[in-house]
């Protein structure tokens, strides 16, 4: 857990499934503003990232939702998404952003420290966040080809990102949005970003339950 500024950082369980309408909402929100796409997901599909400890989620001391984000592995777990970043708008000087990413980021090493981190961003800040973590820009082709993951963008006849056409008619090469990839094959013994006591609290919550 971190605290900052009365935000509190920490790895979200089925206690926190009272805040996914105002995540989805906040998330459906912030694309429309931006004129950006975004994968569409269900109340459902986040309340199960919670249940498995697959979501950091930001609250203020008081209980007001400021921010979130999940993770995912594909192609058989060799790779894990950190996905659906988003943080309220009145909270973005507080560099929750960043918090957020470290906390989803320590986590996906701690559940699968061989796995590749990626992840599809549009937005340069992410792309900051993500290269202080160690992330790289890569090709598409550099990406998993886990098709359940693709499907997320959807496709021009059903789209899940108003973006999708573009990765149709490339066929896959690229679009509007970045790859971005962390390899741990070369960060070997690198410090997580976050503090050892944090590590040892999500390492040990993650082991009652069973998750690593």
């Amino acid at each position: 857990m971190e605290y900052e500024d009365n935000i509190k950082v920490v790895l979200a369980d089925a206690s926190y499934e009272k805040y996914v309408d105002i995540i989805l909402a906040t998330i459906n929100d912030s694309a429309k503003k931006r004129g950006s796409g975004i994968a569409t997901r269900t109340h459902e599909y986040v309340a199960t990232k919670m249940r498995e400890k697959k979501a950091i989620i930001a609250v203020t001391t008081e209980g007001e939702f400021a921010g979130f984000c999940y993770i995912e592995t594909w192609g058989h777990k060799q790779y894990v998404a950190n996905s659906g970043l988003i943080v309220v708008e009145k909270f973005r000087k507080h560099h929750l952003a960043k918090r957020i990413k470290q906390m989803a980021f320590t986590l996906s090493r701690l559940r699968w420290p061989d796995a590749k981190l990626f992840g599809l961003t549009s937005q340069y800040a992410v792309m900051r966040i993500n290269t202080q973590l160690g992330y790289v820009p890569v090709t598409f082709g550099q990406l998993t080809d886990d098709e359940s993951f693709w499907a997320g963008c959807g496709t021009p006849e059903k789209p899940c990102c108003i973006n999708c056409d573009v990765l149709a008619r490339t066929k896959r090469q690229y679009c509007v949005c970045t790859a971005m990839l962390y390899d741990p094959k070369d960060h070997v013994g690198e410090p997580f970003p976050v503090s050892d006591e944090i590590v040892e609290e999500m390492r040990k919550s993650l082991q009652e339950t069973g998750n690593i």
